[in-house]
C-alpha cells in the first residue's frame, strides 16, 4: 500500500516535473521564435526600402531620361520649324523674283507686239507697193499673175508626183515580185509529178495484123458490135499491128481499151464476148476511178469527202488539159496551195480542199453544158460542201468575183501548177493561132507601131508612136492590153505586156 503511495506521489512528482519542464522549453521556444520573428521583420523592413531606394532612383533616372528626349525632340522640332520658316522665306523671295520678271517680259513682249504690227504694216506697204509696181510693168493684174504661177507649180507637182509614183510602183512591184518569187519557188520546189499528153484518141498495139480481120468480123459486125457496146470508135487502117481508139470521153475510151485488151488476150472475138469484156472493164475501170479518187484525197489530207466527189475526182485521172493530167494538177494545186497558205499564216485546210476540187466540173462536162466551174459549183454545193469550198470553185475563173482570200490563193496555186515550166503543152496549130490573135489584140489599139511577141508568147513588145502617146499614156495603154487579152484568150500561166515608148530628137545641121 505505501508503495502504491509511493508510486503515485512519484508519479505526480514526475509529471509536475516533466510540466514545469515543458513550460520552461516551450518559454524558450517562444523567446527563440519572436527573436527570430523580429530579425525577419527587420530583414524585410530593410530590403524593402532598399528596394523603395532603387526603384525611386530607376524612376528619377526614367524621368530625367524622358525628359531628355522631350528636350531634343523640342530643339529638334524648334530647329525644323526654323528651318521650314527659312524656306518659306527663300519662295516668298524667288516668287517675287519671278513676279517682277514676269512683269518684264508681260513688259517687252507688248513692245514687241507693238514692233510686230508697226513692221507689218509697213511690210504690207511695201508689198502693195511692189505689187503695183509688177503690175505696171507686167501689164498683169495679181490674180493673173497667180493663175499663171498656180498652173506651174500645178505642172510642176504632177511631174514630181508621177515620178514619185513610178518610183514607188517600181519599189513595190521589185519587193512584192521577191516575195511572190521566193514563195512560188518554194511551193514548186515541193512539188513534183509526172504529165500526160493531151489526146482524145488512143493506139492499141496488136500481137499481130491478122487480128484486125477477126476484130472487123464477118460483114464487120464484131467492130460494129463493139462501137455499139463501148461508145468508142474503132479505126483500123494500113498502120501495121495497131488499131486506134476515138472517142471524146476519157473514161469510155479507157474501158474501150481495156475491154479490146481483154478480147485480144482470149482470143475469142463475137458480139457476146464483147459485151461480157465491157461489163468486166467497166467494173475495173470504176474500181481505179474510186481508187485514183481515195488516193487523191489521202494524199491531200482532206477529210469527210462525199463519195461521189471522190467518184468524180478519179474520172479526172482520164482527163488531161494541154497535156497536164487533171487529176495530177489538182492534187499539185492543192500542194502548192497550202503551202503558200502556210508561208503567209493562213489556216490551208480550206485553200486546200478547195484548190482540190477547183475543176471537179471538167468530170462531167461532156455530159453538161456549161463553164466548168460554175458546173463543179453546182456539184460541190449539190454534194453538201462548204460554202468557201464552193465560192473557190465559182470564182477560179473570174465567172463569180472573189471575196476570200483563200479564192485568191486556190487560184494562184491553179495558174503556177499550170503555168510553171514543163507542166503543160499545146499543139503547134494553137500556138500559132494564139501568137497571131495576141499580136492583133496589141496592134487594134491607136498609137501602137509595131508588136513583137517573144518567149513562146509569154511576152509581148509594143512599140508606140511617141508622138500619139505620152509615158501617162503608155501605162494605161498596158493595162487595157492586159485587161483584153485576159478576157479573149485562153493559155497557160501569165502574158508580159510591156509598152516602149522611144523619143527621137532630130535636127539638122545646115
Amino acid at each position: 500500500m505505501e508503495i502504491a503511495l509511493a508510486a503515485l506521489v512519484a508519479l505526480a512528482a514526475g509529471v509536475g516535473i516533466g510540466f514545469a519542464v515543458r513550460k520552461v522549453v516551450g518559454a524558450r521556444k517562444v523567446g527563440d521564435a519572436e527573436a527570430k520573428a523580429k530579425r525577419v521583420v527587420t530583414e524585410a523592413h530593410e530590403q524593402a526600402e532598399s528596394t523603395v531606394r532603387q526603384t525611386l532612383a530607376e524612376v528619377k533616372e526614367e524621368i530625367a531620361g524622358m525628359r531628355r528626349e522631350a528636350e531634343e525632340e523640342l530643339r529638334s522640332r524648334r530647329e525644323e520649324v526654323r528651318r521650314q520658316e527659312e524656306r518659306l522665306a527663300t519662295r516668298e523671295e524667288t516668287l517675287e523674283q519671278k513676279l517682277s520678271e514676269a512683269e518684264r517680259t508681260q513688259d517687252e513682249q507688248k513692245e514687241r507686239e507693238t514692233k510686230l504690227e508697226r513692221y507689218s504694216e509697213e511690210i504690207m506697204k511695201a508689198a502693195d507697193k511692189h505689187r503695183r509696181e509688177l503690175e505696171r510693168v507686167a501689164t498683169m493684174t495679181s490674180l493673173e499673175a497667180k493663175d499663171a504661177l498656180m498652173q506651174q507649180m500645178e505642172g510642176a507637182a504632177k511631174r514630181d508626183a508621177m515620178a514619185k509614183v513610178r518610183e514607188i510602183e517600181e519599189r513595190a512591184r521589185e519587193e512584192a515580185e521577191e516575195r511572190a518569187r521566193k514563195i512560188v519557188t518554194i511551193a514548186i520546189q515541193r512539188v513534183a509529178s509526172e504529165q500526160t499528153s493531151d489526146s482524145s484518141v488512143a493506139t492499141y498495139t496488136l500481137p499481130s495484123d491478122d487480128l484486125k480481120g477477126r476484130i472487123i468480123g464477118r460483114e464487120g459486125r464484131n467492130i460494129r458490135a463493139f462501137e455499139a457496146v463501148t461508145g468508142v470508135n474503132l479505126i483500123i487502117d494500113d498502120t501495121p499491128e495497131a488499131v486506134v481508139l476515138s472517142c471524146f470521153d476519157p473514161v469510155r475510151r479507157e474501158i474501150g481499151r481495156l475491154t479490146l485488151d481483154k478480147l485480144v488476150q482470149d482470143g475469142r472475138i463475137q458480139p457476146v464476148r464483147i459485151e461480157e469484156s465491157f461489163e468486166r472493164s467497166t467494173a475495173e475501170v470504176e474500181e481505179q476511178i474510186k481508187r485514183a479518187g481515195e488516193r487523191a484525197v489521202v494524199e491531200v489530207g482532206a477529210d469527210e469527202v462525199h463519195p461521189e466527189m471522190i467518184r468524180l475526182l478519179g474520172r479526172l485521172q482520164y482527163r488531161t488539159s494541154y497535156g497536164q493530167n487533171v487529176l495530177r494538177h489538182l492534187v499539185e494545186s492543192a500542194h502548192i496551195a497550202g503551202v503558200i497558205a502556210a508561208e503567209l499564216g493562213i489556216d490551208p485546210a480550206i485553200t486546200k480542199r478547195g484548190a482540190l476540187m477547183h475543176d471537179i466540173g471538167k468530170a462531167v462536162t461532156h455530159e453538161v453544158e456549161g463553164s466548168h466551174a460554175l458546173i463543179g459549183a453546182e456539184l460541190a454545193r449539190r454534194l453538201k460542201e462548204p460554202p468557201e469550198v464552193v465560192h473557190i470553185i465559182e470564182s477560179h475563173h473570174g465567172e463569180v468575183e472573189q471575196r476570200t482570200v483563200e479564192a485568191v490563193l486556190a487560184q494562184t496555186a491553179d495558174q503556177i501548177s499550170g503555168g510553171r515550166p514543163g507542166a503543160r503543152r499545146e499543139s503547134i496549130e494553137q500556138y500559132v493561132k494564139r501568137l497571131e490573135r495576141l499580136e492583133a489584140i496589141c496592134a487594134a489599139h491607136p498609137g501602137v507601131q509595131k508588136v513583137y511577141a517573144m518567149q513562146a508568147g509569154r511576152e509581148v513588145r509594143v512599140m508606140v508612136e511617141p508622138d500619139e502617146i505620152d509615158d501617162v499614156g503608155a501605162q494605161v495603154l498596158a493595162s487595157d492590153i492586159a485587161k483584153q487579152v485576159e478576157e479573149e484568150l485562153q493559155y497557160p500561166g501569165q502574158i508580159r505586156i510591156t509598152v516602149v515608148r522611144e523619143l527621137r530628137a532630130v535636127e539638122l545641121a545646115k
